[in-house]
């Protein structure tokens, strides 16, 4: 992975609620690299150097979500970064909290995110890193959903999957993508399930 991009939206505001699920992880990546993120202008974010193994970038979009792709594509035009190296790091509806996915291309299934960094880039040729929020138990807007904190027992949920997420990164960035959904996609087994 050349560029990994978490989503989220900016400003105190929206910081604990479930769209910023792709912020927590890419924050306590940087955290775990010792990469410090900084103020961007050119690419509209925060971004961070990742050294090891190979030399990739960390941004987080500065942006609100729906105009994500505006810093993703700066970044990736300037250093000609294909979108097949490129990770986004997202919070997903259709995956429970707790659960976290890998996949590379497919649809974007509604999520604004996304779907600009898909129209900017002009492919949905990217990995996407999938952290589970679920859908809401009640009738309400998704983006109500989405935009509201999560209760503590699904955040508790939400960052055990931001771990396992976190748990393939050296995969990911040595591009073995297979050891990384092997890994992630396989749940530990339960004592005495069998």
């Amino acid at each position: 992975m050349k560029l990994v991009a978490g989503l989220g939206n900016p400003g105190r505001k929206y910081e604990a609620t479930r769209h910023n699920a792709g912020f927590w992880w890419a924050e306590r990546l940087a955290a775990a690299e010792n990469a410090a993120l900084n103020e961007s202008a050119r690419y509209h974010g925060r971004v961070a150097r990742l050294r090891a193994p190979h030399e990739s970038w960390l941004l987080l979009p500065a942006t609100f979500m729906n105009e994500s792709g505006r810093a993703v594509a700066a970044l990736a035009h300037f250093y000609k970064i294909a979108p097949a190296d490129i990770l986004i790091v997202h919070d997903e509806l259709d995956l429970a909290p707790g659960v976290a996915k890998l996949k590379r291309g497919g649809g974007t299934a509604g999520h604004n995110g996304l779907s600009d960094i898909a129209a900017r880039l002009g492919s949905r040729d990217f990995w996407r890193l999938r952290i589970g929020i679920g859908r809401p138990a009640l009738p309400i807007a998704g983006a109500d959903y989405v935009l509201a904190a999560p209760s503590k027992a699904e955040r508790a949920a939400i960052d055990e999957a931001v771990e396992r997420g976190l748990s393939v990164w050296p995969l990911l960035a040595r591009g073995d993508h297979e050891a990384a959904m092997l890994k992630l996609h396989t749940r530990p087994a339960v004592p005495g399930s069998d």
